[in-house]
């Protein structure tokens, strides 16, 4: 009991236990659960009160993360299932902490499975959740507990169950370790999943929040091609070549929900990776449901000058930005602001990825000849008042939708291009006359998404002097420096949740006639900075002097001018 904290708590009371207790009978939440919100009280806190009153020392995620995992008493995979850890401290003395003490089944569960001394501990169950993220780079894939629930078929396509069943359900290892992937990834609410075969195997990544993550190395060669493999016959694609790329599709019900991956095969020198891009629909409902422009992070002259695009009667408004930057989410906010009902709102996109209500929507489907061009002329032909495109890819699509912003429809879409300087050259690149481009567009937005401090666990910071210069900010400056340090509400990363930065172009006279003249990009930044054009940099900056976000973040995700 050394560990226990040396100041005074409150305790609970049996008339609250007896309270929670029936209360977590009707509600069927656990009696911590029932406990913790009932109680005005920060997560340590009420792990401190909660240990004084049932006598158990209390470990802080400080303390936590200083003790080493004993994952051969206690695995990974029945850690995370059943919320509870197996520790050894310096003196190599084996602690087990709990993050719900009322769970009787567990703590007798515990006294059969470890067949050795240990010492009873308390933990916030967030606190042990962030703990397990930590180590679950090595850990997870192979270790979770997951097996398919059969297969159907939809509309002709293969839709493959995923459920926690014992792993024992399944025989074939490759299923198995295919399935905890998908698995573990929409838990972790990745956004894609990167499998790489190297000289000796298989390295599973995950991408969250625009960071990719490696959570595994599958050692085998032959385990990795069998891997690929099973990949490409869910997605429908030829097994036998090796050659050449190949792009496919499929999906996958969990909870009772659909979810679409969309997969890229590349051959590469040791054999073949697959890039799986995990499209949730319900993960982007959430998002979309009462989504404005002013819900995604962007400051108030940013959200004024983007609705005031997206309210003109004609022109082209255009988002460009890296694949993942929130494009579509940008896009889907100012169709939903401006879809009165009075107005013909078209929209062609690959996919579509959630559905809006009195937007008619078109999927682009190339194996049958719908290719974003042919679309965007039979929508022409459908008399729309507002249409989206969701992505110029070629010089037909992009000649077509210069045009229909000529002829009095307002065109929304999106280019792939750095900043909104180099969306002139990509559509100079394809050929698009000059003149009838800058006619057309009424404003460019570049975007970026930022990750920002967890509220919950961010403190103070002081970067050192190197930092600084290579981040470009003087040793002398007023900014408010913090830091996450990790927990539970992060799942230990220290950031929590994204932010949108902008660099909006306006286009006004002036800039159309030396766009036309064909004027250096540097003369058209220093005009456009004294139209009020704010670039990327100084968006990210302005978060880090507001202590939102870190230096390291904003120098990864932004060029240090």
């Amino acid at each position: 009991m050394n560990m226990m904290k040396q100041f005074e708590v409150p305790v609970i009371t049996q008339e609250q236990i007896r309270a929670a207790r029936a209360e977590s009978a009707r509600t069927h939440q656990s009696v911590c659960k029932v406990l913790e919100e009932s109680m005005a009280l920060s997560p340590q806190q009420f792990s401190d009160v909660l240990g004084a009153t049932l006598h158990f020392p209390v470990l802080g995620m400080d303390t936590l993360y200083g003790l080493e995992p004993a994952f051969d008493v206690v695995a990974f995979a029945e850690a995370a299932a059943h919320g509870c850890l197996a520790l050894r401290n310096v003196e190599d003395r084996l602690l087990v902490v709990l993050g719900d003490p009322f769970d009787t089944d567990l703590q007798a569960w515990v006294e059969e499975h470890v067949q050795v001394n240990f010492e009873w501990y308390l933990a916030h169950s967030a606190d042990i959740a962030a703990y397990l993220t930590r180590h679950e780079e090595s850990m997870r894939a192979m270790d979770s507990v997951i097996a398919t629930s059969g297969s159907t078929t939809r509309n002709g396509q293969r839709v493959d169950d995923l459920s926690l069943k014992s792993i024992g359900e399944e025989t074939s290892t490759v299923v198995k370790l295919v399935h905890s992937t998908l698995y573990d990834a929409l838990n972790l609410e990745a956004s894609d999943i990167h499998l790489e075969t190297g000289p000796s195997g298989l390295i599973i990544k995950y991408r969250i929040d625009g960071v990719l993550n490696t959570m595994n190395t599958v050692e085998g060669v032959d385990l990795a091609e069998q891997v690929i493999s099973r990949i490409k016959i869910i997605s429908e694609l030829d097994i036998a070549e090796r050659r050449v790329p190949q792009d496919g599709r499929f999906k996958v019900t969990i909870r009772g929900r659909e979810v679409d991956f969309r997969v890229s095969i590349m051959p590469c020198i040791f054999g073949e990776d697959a890039v799986l891009r995990i499209l949730d629909k319900k993960t982007l409902s959430d998002q979309v449901n009462g989504l404005r422009l002013d819900s995604l992070g962007f400051d108030d002259e940013a959200i004024a000058m983007l609705r005031q695009l997206a309210n003109a009667p004609y022109g082209m408004m255009l988002v460009t930005g890296p694949t993942g930057s929130g494009k579509t989410t940008t896009l889907y906010g100012a169709i939903t602001e401006i879809n009165s009902g009075q107005d013909k709102i078209v929209t062609i996109e690959d996919p579509v990825e959630y559905q809006l209500p009195g937007v008619l929507q078109i999927p682009v489907n190339e194996k049958k000849g719908l290719t974003f061009a042919r679309g965007l002329r039979s929508i022409l032909r459908h008399d729309p008042d507002k249409i989206m495109v969701g992505e110029i890819r070629d010089p037909e699509t992009a000649q077509i939708a210069i045009q229909s912003a000529l002829t009095g429809h307002l065109v929304l879409t999106t280019v792939h291009a750095n900043n909104v300087f180099d969306v002139i050259g990509r559509f100079m690149h394809m050929g698009v006359d000059l003149y009838s481009f800058v006619s057309a567009i009424n404003g460019i937005l570049a975007q970026r998404l930022v990750r920002i401090n967890c509220p919950h666990c961010s403190v103070p910071d002081k970067p050192d002097a190197q930092l600084l210069k290579l981040s470009g900010i003087s040793p002398d400056n007023d900014f408010d420096f913090r830091i996450g340090r990790g927990c539970g509400q992060c799942r230990g990363s220290g950031f929590k949740g994204r932010k949108a930065i902008a660099e909006l172009l306006y286009l006004n006279d002036e800039l159309r006639e030396m766009i036309v003249a064909r004027e250096p990009i540097r003369v058209l930044k220093e005009m456009a900075h004294r139209n009020g054009t704010r670039f990327l940099r100084e968006a990210a900056v302005k978060l880090v002097h507001n202590g939102e976000t870190t230096l390291q973040e904003i120098n990864r995700v932004t060029f240090v001018a």
